[in-house]
């Protein structure tokens, strides 16, 4: 049971040691991106300055050309063009302190433009307006002083590679949650796979090697009757060997689909606690309720559905220290048939709500945490149904909820 436990302890040490490995290597990858993202922002920014001051001087070179007749170089207008020019991937507009576009460059335009055009078309015009009336309320904008009584406005988009950059991140973040995610559940189901091949291999095991000492235990009854033995004696041995005979055969059915045949619900309920009825404490008080309304066909293999009753019963008993109110109650839904097992014990911790189905998990000082693993096993793969907890309240008692799939009559 310690083994269990420490097993169970461990894996759980394990999940939160793996998310927390994740959680870093996440948080490490996006502070490495948005700093490259912010690195390319600011480089942009440097690159849109030059162009700004390109833009600055040539317009100064033309005013002082007008004014005293003295023109620029023709090598250094060349180079500012050459700056001016050499931008082809960031959006830029040129306006005045009128918001009049003074030059626009590498917009998406919805009208092809006439590079000979000295005029805008209306379409593009909106388009532009739109835009400028959207970089307004940004932070990339740089003020370009042409002389005292003039004023110039640049405004810029991100560049495409920035903008996708800034998305980068977040993409890169999905893919590593889903490859983690993806990982953990492969790693998950491997390790169930390995459990149930051991489970299963457990259980035909045990049932092979009790079927031996079961024979020979039959034939030494046929002996004893024969000698002229007390009957009731031999009776009693002979309920204990078929009691002995139906748990072999239950561990038999562990591994592989059982035979299932179509039951009233409330017959099964009422012969599964029949063996139970007789071996709880006389202070425990067990009370059937059923009703013709909910006498449902379901398909049960009778073996396995009797050993979900016995051990949710026992359980039952045990968290209620042999003292108590054991009330199972069976009811009718659209779909399915419900069996409401309720104890007055200790109750569950709602942090334990599904702890409780785990291997290994148990609250008591004797016992291994495989009985409500074992029920939940024969409920959902074997059955199709459910079982869940409905209600708990620690010191008042626990509620078991069992639904399983109903066959409507045919009319």
């Amino acid at each position: 049971m310690a083994n269990l436990r420490n097993i169970y302890d461990s894996r759980r040490i394990w999940k939160v040691v793996f998310l927390a490995i994740s959680l870093v290597l996440v948080a490490l990858f996006l502070y490495i991106s948005n700093n490259l993202v912010k690195d390319l922002a600011v480089q942009e920014r440097e690159r849109m300055e030059i162009w700004a001051d390109a833009t600055q001087e040539l317009a100064t070179m033309g005013s002082e050309s007008g004014d005293n007749g003295a023109g620029a170089s023709a090598t250094d207008v060349d180079f500012l063009l050459s700056i001016i020019e050499a931008n082809h991937n960031i959006p830029v507009l040129l306006v005045d302190d009128k918001d009049n576009i003074l030059l626009h460059r590498n917009f998406r335009l919805p009208e092809p433009e006439d590079s000979l055009a000295f005029e805008i078309s209306p379409t593009n015009l909106e388009y532009l307006n739109k835009k400028l009336r959207h970089l307004k309320n940004s932070e990339n904008k740089i003020e370009i002083q042409i002389d005292k009584s003039t004023t110039q406005y640049l405004y810029y988009e991100d560049s495409t590679l920035l903008r996708r950059l800034a998305y980068f991140p977040y993409i890169q973040l999905a893919v590593l949650i889903l490859f983690f995610a993806i990982a953990y559940f492969a790693l998950m189901s491997i390790k169930r796979a390995e459990q149930n091949k051991v489970w299963v291999g457990l259980s035909k095991e045990t049932a092979h090697q009790l079927g031996t000492p079961i024979s020979s235990l039959m034939a030494w009854m046929q002996l004893l009757e024969s000698m002229g033995v007390d009957k009731s004696i031999v009776t009693d041995m002979d309920k204990d060997v078929k009691r002995l005979s139906t748990i072999a055969d239950r561990f038999s059915k562990i591994g592989s689909m059982p035979d299932k045949e179509l039951v009233p619900i409330n017959e099964a309920v009422t012969s599964s606690l029949e063996y139970m009825r007789a071996r709880i404490p006389k202070r425990v008080s067990l009370y059937i309720h059923t009703n013709d309304q909910t006498n449902n066909g379901v398909l049960l293999s009778q073996t396995l559905f009797a050993w979900v009753m016995e051990n949710l019963t026992k359980n039952a008993v045990d968290a209620m220290d042999g003292e108590g109110r054991l009330d199972i109650t069976v009811e009718d839904s659209p779909n399915n048939v419900v069996i409401l097992v309720k104890d007055t014990g200790k109750g569950i911790a709602r942090k334990n709500f599904k702890n409780v189905f785990n291997p290994g998990f148990t609250t008591k000082k004797r016992g291994w945490g495989l009985g409500l693993t074992l029920v939940k096993r024969i409920i959902e793969e074997y059955h199709n149904g459910q079982i869940y907890i409905k209600e708990s309240e620690v010191g008042k008692g626990t509620t078991f909820g069992i639904e399983l799939p109903k066959i409507k009559s045919e009319s």
